[in-house]
């Protein structure tokens, strides 16, 4: 795995050995950041169940001006911090060692807001609905916000827009998809 373009372009990136993360392939990684190349410079970024923290790497690479990571494992938050380093783009990022609803609860307490959000969830088991469920009216999402959800092919999104969420596009590859979502303008 390796960081695809950007001041940290080609760089090899560690990962997380076992089962308990799946990496984005370098080839769904660059479609995803083809999509959302034009809004990345000077955005703050959220890597949820970061893993390797290669996405939010990929995203500070590319120009984003902050990245935050939020991951429970000591094997995935050592690997973030390694990668950071091998990247040099330490300076740009947080690493946040606890759960992703604790996390996220913190960042709200301290007003924080982000342009991107992006979450890889363990697969098929609503996770993702979960964790907009507990942002849908704190201050960490603003109505330009765009949420990234990296799930299962069989993942259901119909209950997104009874919540208050818009789907703005869905991008299926041969074994996930990515759901991109905003809130819904009008909303509270």
């Amino acid at each position: 795995m390796r960081v695809i373009a950007g001041s940290a372009r080609r760089l090899l990136l560690k990962t997380v050995e076992g089962m308990e993360t799946r990496p984005t392939t370098d080839r769904i990684k660059e479609t995803l950041f083809n999509m959302i190349q034009n809004d990345l410079y000077g955005c703050a970024f959220l890597d949820l169940f970061a893993g390797s923290g290669a996405i939010g790497i990929e995203a500070l690479s590319r120009g984003a001006k902050e990245a935050v990571f939020i991951d429970i494992g000591s094997r995935q938050i050592s690997c973030i911090r390694d990668n950071l380093k091998t990247t040099k783009l330490e300076e740009k990022a947080k690493v946040m060692a606890t759960d992703v609803f604790s996390g996220l609860s913190l960042l709200a307490k301290q007003g924080r807001s982000f342009d991107f959000i992006f979450m890889d969830p363990p697969y098929d088991h609503m996770l993702e609905k979960q964790v907009l469920e507990s942002i849908k009216d704190s201050s960490l999402i603003h109505e330009d916000t765009v949420i990234i959800v990296e799930a299962s092919l069989n993942t259901d999104f119909s209950w997104a827009a009874p919540m208050g969420y818009q789907v703005l596009r869905s991008k299926e590859y041969k074994t996930n998809k990515h759901v991109f979502l905003t809130k819904k303008t009008g909303n509270p």
